[in-house]
């Protein structure tokens, strides 16, 4: 299914494309507002999710089990993510491909798909 383009989900992707950090969807909303744009919380919910399935955006689980949401730059990849600033690295690892494959298929599943997301400190937060 195609979704059409609204200018809240292109405020939405405007704003996330300015940012390198990953946003709660409450802190979009209220960077919308600052910036003028009038777009509900409702609606900036529903283009993430839009954005998500579409793979426009990456979405990473905090660890408060808030959703947290950024432009997707690469194709599928995994995140190193600092647990004191958020400071977020993209990383591929073929490794990681061939055994979420392998382990899926000793199983009988097919058509699977993974995340990985490796948290830490950042250089900067370990040396402070």
């Amino acid at each position: 299914m195609t979704r059409r383009r609204t200018r809240q989900r292109d405020a939405v992707a405007a704003l996330l494309h300015q940012r390198e950090d990953f946003r709660t969807a409450q802190q979009i909303h209220a960077d919308l507002r600052d910036a003028g744009d009038d777009v509900g919380l409702t609606t900036v919910y529903r283009c993430l999710a839009a954005m998500t399935e579409s793979g426009e955006v990456d979405i990473l689980l905090g660890q408060d089990g808030e959703a947290r949401y950024r432009a997707c730059s690469t194709g599928h990849h995994h995140h190193l993510v600092c647990r004191s600033c958020g400071f977020t690295v993209e990383v591929t690892a073929a490794p990681v491909e061939r055994w979420a494959q392998r382990t899926a298929e000793d199983h009988g599943f097919s058509d699977v798909s993974h995340t990985v997301e490796i948290l830490g400190l950042c250089d900067t937060c370990a040396a402070s």
